[in-house]
């Protein structure tokens, strides 16, 4: 049986607080029905005050955190809300959503390092989780806090989320934990069977537009003008604050030692945003001395943000997002683009894309030294292996990959690569199954063959 933490202060909830990131001096409470700053319009963030949470030095933090790793003491278990106080502290215990998210493997990727030249690589498995993706990470927080609205009376009836799969996934499975009504937007025949069973499963209201994710979005955030129906999208900035503990977890994982790269895919670009996040937190709290320099990668079919960042992004670019591989970041108009470009500018960051062939083939060189990647992680180390040719990541840095997703809610990419099927790719890691006749020496012939 589960034992319980002792409760929170409530003057947390008076030192964690949105705020806009343009600068607007209004605070406004996280349990309010709010999304965008009413002054400007810019994207909110939550802000967490530095000062209370230096009550304890960097050495204290190190140590409580380590130590709630494994725990059974509600809800410490949870990768999240191991670092709670980072996080949302004024929850109540019996209004956290969790199914013990994060804590997922930093994988020594040895082999794969070794023949791209980078023997110090490294990928966070964030597909290792309850609905296989990155995702869970930030929806803990957001169902969690919505369910803490409701026991206080709010007018919230139930979550939504345009999606491209795996928010989707995520937002239905901790909205059905919590028994709370979710409203799944999915752009129609442009996710794959995987993604699209799992909110089916779990009971969401799933609707397929005759539209992409973009303008899947748009109706998501017209139907939630009312409010009774909450947003759940990254546009939120309460999933960044799950998704930031990414960071946290592979600097622990390192023994609070930074690395020299993180390069992740990107699509709507709060994956970034947290990442940065949470490395910046660190580094007020005295945890970290140094950031890693963060790459962000994209398809090349949808990269509005490689695109403005060839320009050193004076403006931003929204493109019109075509048929990729790598579905999940299919978006030609990425709502956290500000923050996403903070992230870049201060870390010295890079932006760069991979075509559809380099994706594939990233992925299907990786997956041969034993990992089972999904397109998007195909993405970042095809970009990883373009940075390594061009000697920017170079031999003796430590680098880290961030795997967004499983590479099970993939399959029909896996078999088409195999099968040799897939439009603008060259499977030259090919490796179908072969058809043979219940025979002995049809077999020992075959098995010759190959491994002569």
């Amino acid at each position: 049986m589960l034992s319980v933490a002792e409760p929170q202060s409530q003057t947390d909830s008076q030192t964690v607080y949105f705020r806009c990131i343009a600068g607007c001096s209004a605070k406004h409470s996280i349990f309010d029905v709010i999304y965008r700053c009413p002054s400007c319009g810019s994207l909110l963030e939550v802000h967490h005050e530095r000062e209370p949470l230096k009550k304890r030095d960097a050495s204290q933090w190190r140590q409580l955190f380590d130590s709630r790793v494994g725990t059974t003491t509600w809800p410490y278990g949870s990768g999240v809300w191991g670092m709670r106080e980072w996080v949302i502290p004024s929850l109540a215990d019996e209004n956290i959503v969790s199914m013990c998210e994060g804590n997922t493997n930093l994988f020594w990727a040895e082999r794969l390092g070794k023949q791209l030249g980078v023997p110090d690589l490294w990928i966070k498995l964030c597909g290792i989780s309850h609905t296989g993706s990155f995702k869970d990470l930030g929806m803990t927080v957001l169902v969690s806090v919505v369910k803490q609205m409701m026991a206080q009376g709010s007018s919230v009836k139930a979550v939504a989320c345009a999606s491209t799969g795996d928010t989707s996934a995520a937002l239905a499975a901790y909205a059905a934990y919590a028994g709370i009504p979710a409203i799944i937007f999915l752009p129609a025949g442009k996710v794959s069977t995987a993604q699209l069973i799992q909110p089916v499963a779990n009971g969401a209201h799933v609707l397929a537009l005759d539209t992409d994710f973009d303008g899947c979005m748009k109706i998501v955030q017209e139907v939630t003008q009312d409010k009774s129906i909450y947003l759940a999208n990254s546009m939120n900035s309460l999933r960044i604050e799950g998704q930031k503990t990414v960071g946290i977890e592979i600097a622990k994982q390192f023994d609070w030692e930074v690395p020299d790269w993180i390069v992740i895919p990107v699509g709507n670009l709060g994956n970034i945003s947290a990442l940065h996040k949470g490395f910046q937190l660190m580094m007020d709290l005295g945890l970290i001395t140094r950031m890693p320099r963060l790459v962000a990668a994209q398809a090349a079919r949808a990269n509005p943000f490689y695109e403005s960042f060839k320009t050193g992004f004076k403006e931003k670019i929204s493109v019109t997002a075509q048929n990729t591989l790598a579905n999940a970041i299919r978006i030609g108009s990425p709502v956290s683009y500000e923050k996403a470009v903070k992230a870049i500018a201060e870390t010295d960051g890079i932006v760069e894309q991979a075509t559809e062939n380099e994706l594939a083939a990233a992925a299907a060189h990786a997956d041969l030294t034993g990992m089972f990647t999904c397109p998007h992680t195909g993405v970042a180390l095809a970009v990883l292996t373009k940075l390594i040719k061009r000697g920017v990541i170079k031999s003796s840095d430590k680098t880290v990959v961030i795997s967004t997703a499983h590479g099970l809610k993939f399959t029909d990419f896996k078999v088409g690569y195999h099968e040799s099927s897939l439009e603008e790719v060259t499977s030259q890691y090919a490796n179908p199954a072969v058809y043979l006749p219940a025979n002995a020496d049809a077999v020992k012939a075959e098995i010759e063959k190959r491994i002569s």
